[in-house]
């Protein structure tokens, strides 16, 4: 948090101004730049490989931990595992993402893996942006990885945004519900340039009256590339819904996949899918407004994906 580019990164990742309040991680170019525990979570470091454990003690509620993740110089590649262990009974938010500034010539990049142990009747609310800039040629690269496991009456509500400026990811995410636990994963993500982005999700609902529901909203502008793969199996007596909606720009391409696969004949699963440009009658309606046609297209991307 020492420069300026520091705290540009972490705003925009994590929208933190200043030193954060609870507990929290902050890892810049491979190493620890603060770290803070509180009476109800706890953070240690690894010592086989690189990352953190987090540790919510049973019956916390309210409390908040940013984990972001900050890159700075070119030529930076690292493999980060970080473990979340929630008690029974808690009610948390864990904010995360990563930055990377890259001025350099270098590629930068930075793949993570999460893995979440939801305890009975607790309920998780996980953030994570991803935001890439610098003037340098060097690639921009991320590769999340989040694994959660949901026991009975446990939930997940996971809000995942690429920015924008990640030149490429593979995004790999699954929760394996219990009896009676939800998962909803909200997806927003922003392509241009040349960039590509492949998002692999699957919620496993193995327990009776499991929920899961998958919402994907993505931009592709220029010539960049999207895939998504979202699955929502159904082992149980459960509902599960997917929902896949993507503007398309310039010449860009996205394929979309969605997959629903019942094995109980009480699973309930739906699925949709849309892709499509922007409607010209939009448009046309803020241009009367006084907007500019570029104005007009920025207010309706970020309305979409807000």
């Amino acid at each position: 948090m020492d420069t300026e580019v520091d705290r540009e990164l972490l705003e925009k990742i994590a929208d933190l101004v200043g030193k954060p309040v609870g507990a929290f991680n902050i890892r810049k170019d491979c190493g620890c730049d603060g770290r803070q525990s509180t009476e109800h979570i706890e953070i240690t470091g690894k010592t086989d490989k690189a990352g953190i454990d987090i540790r919510v003690k049973p019956g916390t509620v309210g409390e908040t931990c940013h984990i972001p993740v900050i890159i700075t110089k070119p030529g930076v590649q690292e493999m980060v595992y970080n473990d979340f262990f929630i008690g029974e009974n808690s009610n948390v938010n864990i904010v995360a993402g990563c930055g990377i500034h890259n001025c350099g010539d270098q590629t930068s990049r930075h793949d993570g893996v999460h893995t979440f142990y939801v305890g009975k009747n607790s309920h998780v609310h996980y953030s994570e942006k991803h935001y890439g800039d610098g003037d340098g040629k060097g690639g921009k690269i991320m590769n999340p990885q989040t694994i959660v496991y949901l026991e009975e009456g446990s939930s997940i509500q996971m809000d995942t945004t690429q920015i924008r400026g990640i030149d490429s990811t593979k995004r790999y995410t699954k929760i394996v519900c219990g009896k009676n636990a939800e998962a909803v994963i909200t997806e927003r993500l922003l392509t241009h340039g040349e960039q590509v982005a492949e998002s692999d999700m699957e919620i496993v609902l193995d327990g009776e009256n499991s929920r899961g529901r998958v919402i994907s909203r993505s931009v592709a502008q220029d010539h960049s590339q999207q895939l998504f793969k979202p699955l929502v199996t159904g082992n149980a007596k459960c509902f599960g819904h997917v929902q896949c909606d993507s503007i398309i720009m310039g010449d860009a391409k996205i394929r979309s996949i969605p997959e629903i696969a019942a094995n109980c004949t009480e699973a309930q699963l739906i699925h949709e899918a849309a892709i499509g440009k922007i409607a010209g009658d939009q448009l046309l309606k803020l241009q009367t407004l006084g907007l500019t046609e570029e104005e007009a297209e920025d207010f309706i991307l970020k309305g979409f994906l807000a």
